[in-house]
């Protein structure tokens, strides 16, 4: 099945279910281990998703990259990132990040992404999350993969509270 059904499908499913889901906005910067001066070790980008309970879908527009290119563009890039929130402690989550992706105009142009982080309900509307993971790049003749770190901000649209997916009875009700 080509990508753009892949994604189509995806897109079509989040929006069919879309009357139980917090919609979301998020800032999405980060460093790379990779070689490079600071601007060709940051990454940027900005979702947009929608949350169910304990799982999110967003799609994700950024730049591998924010170094000076010399010639076409090759770090733009466009990805879908389902996100898992693993386990919940108060006002701590951890999450796991799986995302699959296209990167316009470069020979490595197909991406993955595998990230867990922690990720602080400072308030039902905002939203921080430290995490680190991993991009695997790979084109048809070649394939490379780079480490990061980031930390991004999120913002609910209407206030986020999530509700226990096991709810017990009360005496009375």
């Amino acid at each position: 099945m080509p990508i753009k059904q892949i994604i189509s499908l995806v897109l079509f499913m989040a929006l069919a279910t879309g009357g139980t889901a917090q919609t979301y906005l998020s800032f999405v910067p980060s460093l790379t281990n990779s070689p490079g001066t600071l601007g060709e070790k940051a990454n940027l980008s900005f979702e947009a998703g929608r949350q169910w309970d304990c799982f999110s879908l967003g799609a994700d527009i950024g730049k591998t990259s924010l170094g000076k290119n010399d010639g076409r563009d090759t770090t733009v890039y466009l990805e879908v990132r389902p996100n898992l929130n693993v386990f919940q402690q108060g006002k701590f989550t951890n999450t796991l990040t799986p995302g699959i992706g296209f990167i316009f105009n470069s020979k490595e142009n197909f991406m993955t992404e595998l990230t867990s982080g922690i990720e602080y309900a400072y308030s039902p509307n905002w939203h921080l999350n430290i995490y680190f993971g991993q991009y695997y790049y790979s084109g048809r003749v070649s394939a490379s993969n780079v480490s990061f770190f980031g930390l991004s901000i999120m913002y609910f649209l209407k206030p986020y509270t999530p509700d226990a997916l096991i709810e017990g009875k009360r005496a009375g009700k």
